[in-house]
């Protein structure tokens, strides 16, 4: 009996629903794999579909489609390696997540997940009906078993395939990015190490899809939890592992160990890739955006020219009567630095033409927040514009702390199609800022250095809609906001452990009426990248209209 064992993992980018080039990239890693003399080649979960497909996989000719874009995979794939990958599987009234293992032509096992996440970004009770627990497979001389991701965050799936004489744990993972996710999975995957005593591998698709951004990070663990192989995180590659026999069983040779960034790093690397896979897998090649000469305006355009490399982004300055000289400055010193186009384009006279226009409605009525967010809204109407005739995406720039407190203005600033700062929180903005402009890696298309200028980054924020306007006029301080907004989002604090803490409740209370007022805008905005474990969206459904408040 042969005692060693070559397992290629692909750790790939698909792209939802386009099955053929998802094939099509899964047969190529099966060439590569045949190539390096592999006995099978694995893929991630769901990887031909892409993930997370949603209600799209509850349309019958979808999922028969991408049925049939495996068998044929299975046809093409028969003189080499056996290949496993993820796809749904549907058949007498059910549908199944389900993980197919293709060998000598034909599908020989299909495993079904068991354990369905239904919390957070997931929600796959909706779409799918739970599988058996189903036993190990045979590739060669080997056992396989394979708990498919949420699996193996429960012991019983692991441990029903090693009393059911699996020798190896195979995991294929669609498990996407938040702050310091691969320390979770590493203490989960070390626990069902440590319970069955088998070599266990983790395989995670990497790229972005809407909100989510799969990291990969792909890592392989011996008996007693030591790693073997740990795969880059965020990068498409395709690493071929040995296992021999043993006297004690299969056991993985050690091979490179990647070490992964720090979470700042890891954060504005989804904040790229997410708006790169997002542009590039919806059609889009370039982008525009307001660039006011603040902070957030200014990382937006500096995350753009390292997503799609700065050719492909366009700034625009909308100034009025408010607008600083500072401002004009700093945008133009930010789109110099960065080497993006910068176009002007004042709004006064569009003002006045809707000054004019409202003023017999107006007539008695003094001057608010109305005319304050006409400006913004103007400033959206030019941007869109521009997008619409040079078919560039146009980015909205707010940050967490602004849209969890509705300070922003819908159809104005809010306007566009992707949000890469909506979950980074504004103190967090700052030193993204910082960090940027003191790294700089491969993987950006934009230039080194200093690509954001100190003042852009030091200066007391303002929206610049009326004079001498600063956000402390009103929001509390942004380092009181934020850890206020961390507790009543992030952590699902009451008001009464908020002021436990020490803020003042009256404080409390106004930021947490902001957050539940502001829901109907959240619904409306752009999608952005997930960085925290409570994104607004699928991590956090709060009802639109909520008259409770918390009286704690």
């Amino acid at each position: 009996m042969a005692d060693r064992f070559r397992l290629s993992l692909a750790q790939l980018n698909p792209t939802t629903g386009a099955l053929a080039a998802n094939a099509a990239k899964a047969r190529a890693a099966w060439d590569e794999g045949r190539r390096a003399g592999a006995d099978m080649v694995a893929l991630p979960e769901m990887f031909l579909t892409g993930y997370q497909v949603q209600d799209l996989v509850m349309k019958p000719a979808f999922t028969a489609d991408a049925m049939a874009h495996v068998e044929a995979l299975a046809r093409d794939c028969a003189q080499g390696p056996a290949l496993g990958i993820g796809a749904p599987y549907a058949a007498h009234g059910h549908l199944y997540n389900a993980w197919y293992v293709c060998q000598n032509g034909a599908v020989t096992a299909r495993i079904f997940k068991h354990h369905l996440p239904n919390d957070g970004v997931f929600d796959e009770r909706r779409v799918y009906d739970s599988g058996p627990i189903n036993g190990p497979y045979s590739v060669g001389p080997l056992r396989i078993g394979t708990p498919v991701c949420e699996d193996a965050w429960y012991e019983d799936v692991a441990e029903a395939l090693a009393e059911t004489r699996a020798e190896i744990l195979l995991v294929p993972n669609g498990s996407p990015y938040f702050r310091d996710k691969f320390d979770v999975r590493l203490s989960h995957m070390v626990a069902r190490v440590v319970e069955t005593g088998l070599p266990l591998v983790y395989l995670n698709l990497v790229g972005g899809q809407d909100d989510q951004v799969f990291d990969g990070g792909s890592f392989v663990l011996n008996p007693g939890g030591q790693l073997a192989v740990k795969m880059p995180v965020f990068d498409e590659e395709i690493v071929h592992v040995d296992f021999t026999r043993t006297p004690q069983g299969w056991r993985a040779e050690t091979g490179a160990c990647v070490p992964h960034p720090d979470p700042w790093e890891q954060d504005y690397r989804v904040m790229v890739t997410g708006l790169a896979d997002y542009l590039g897998k919806s059609g889009f090649s370039k982008v525009v955006l307001g660039l006011s000469g603040g902070v957030d305006s200014a990382l937006v355009a500096a995350i753009a020219a390292d997503a799609i490399g700065p050719e492909n982004v366009r700034c625009v300055m909308l100034p009025s009567e408010y607008t600083s000289a500072h401002s004009l400055e700093d945008a133009a010193a930010v789109a110099r630095a960065l080497g993006c186009r910068l176009d002007e384009v004042p709004i006064a006279g569009p003002r006045a033409a809707v000054t004019e226009a409202l003023a017999p409605l107006f007539a008695g009525t003094a001057p608010d927040v109305t005319e304050e967010n006409i400006q913004s809204r103007l400033r959206g109407l030019i941007l869109m514009a521009l997008s619409n005739k040079f078919g560039e995406m146009l980015l909205t720039t707010g940050n967490k702390s602004e849209v969890a407190v509705g300070y922003a203005t819908i159809y104005g600033d809010m306007s566009g199609g992707y949000n890469p700062l909506k979950d980074l929180y504004k103190t967090r903005v700052f030193e993204t800022c910082r960090w940027r402009n003191a790294n700089h890696r491969p993987w950006m298309k934009g230039p080194a250095g200093e690509v954001m200028p100190p003042r852009v980054i030091d200066k007391p924020p303002s929206a610049e809609l009326r004079e001498d306007q600063k956000d402390e006029d009103s929001l509390p301080p942004y380092d009181v906001l934020d850890r206020i907004l961390q507790g009543l989002i992030d952590d699902e604090k009451s008001v009464a452990d908020l002021v436990a803490q020490g803020f003042d409740r009256e404080v409390v209370k106004r930021v947490e009426h902001l957050v539940y007022i502001s829901e109907y805008k959240r619904f409306q905005s752009a999608p952005g990248p997930r960085l925290t474990p409570r994104a607004f969206w699928l991590d956090r459904r709060y009802p639109i209209v909520n008259r409770w408040r918390d009286d704690s």
